[in-house]
């Protein structure tokens, strides 16, 4: 007997096994890099200080625990992840629908941008706009990061949205038509929410791929969890074990969005 949202028992006791068997090979393998590390740091002759690793989450002010340089940089990279995939939104969805529009001058346009932010590094492009377009527009470090991430990732979302644009079946253009919509109308009302809904998880990875590129934020002095890190670093010389620890809160901030995204899929497939 199905279950009262429509999943089959059985879909979901084989989505459990793939999940457990998943994991299972994720420990395998994240097992076998961390003896790999303990074995290349043995080699080295490294003394490895853990105990100093709490300090730079959290300190203790007069019995108060209050965030680390560690955790400050993982409030910044969640803001300036957080502007930085809306303003890409929205700069991808604009850049998906000039490619779909009827004008010739708005698909060059869009096709301009597209080839020319995906063909550049997104290093040499926060270089420009902070040293050249920032002085100019009178944008702080951090309105720069976002908007230079904004552009590089809104590149990929508008091909992204593009496709789940097409993938929608005609008749629903028909359907809006017949309803009385216009052009923009039938857009917001009946063909982006399909849309989107078919290309979240492609999005959510976007999302993942956003978090990890913040990092390159610290090249324009914004600090990041990144570049926090590298000070503590400078600092210490803890090297493996700070930069463990950062890879281990990239890896559980991604790790919860992908739970996350899928949650919402899952939800959006099988409406309660």
């Amino acid at each position: 007997m199905p279950e009262p949202s429509g999943r089959p028992a059985h879909t979901l006791l084989l989505n459990l096994r793939s999940g457990l068997r998943d994991w299972l090979l994720f420990l395998l393998l994240a097992s076998g890099l961390v003896w790999l590390a303990l074995r290349g740091a043995g080699g080295l002759g490294y003394n490895w200080q853990w105990y100093q690793v709490p300090r730079a989450l959290l300190i203790d002010h007069d019995g108060t625990l209050a965030p680390g340089p560690l955790l400050e940089g993982l409030f910044v990279t969640l803001r300036l992840t957080g502007l930085s995939f809306a303003g890409a939104f929205a700069v991808g969805l604009a850049a998906a629908l000039l490619r779909l529009s009827g004008s010739w001058s708005g698909r060059i346009l869009a096709r301009g941008y597209l080839e020319l932010v995906r063909n550049t590094p997104l290093l040499i492009q926060l270089f420009f706009l902070y040293f050249v377009l920032s002085p100019v527009l009178g944008m702080d470090a951090f309105a720069t990061a976002v908007l230079g991430l904004s552009l590089f990732e809104g590149a990929y979302v508008s091909e992204i949205l593009r496709a789940g644009v097409l993938s929608v079946d005609p008749g629903q253009w028909d359907a809006a038509r017949s309803l009385g919509m216009g052009r923009f109308q039938a857009y917001v009302s009946v063909i982006l929410p399909q849309a989107v809904r078919r290309v979240l998880p492609p999005l959510a990875g976007q999302g993942v791929s956003l978090i990890k590129d913040s990092s390159l934020a610290s090249a324009i002095a914004i600090g990041e969890l990144t570049l926090r890190g590298q000070n503590i670093v400078s600092e210490t010389f803890l090297s493996f074990e700070i930069w463990f620890t950062v890879a281990a809160i990239y890896w559980i901030v991604t790790t919860a969005l992908s739970g996350a995204a899928d949650a919402l899929e899952r939800r959006l497939a099988y409406p309660a």
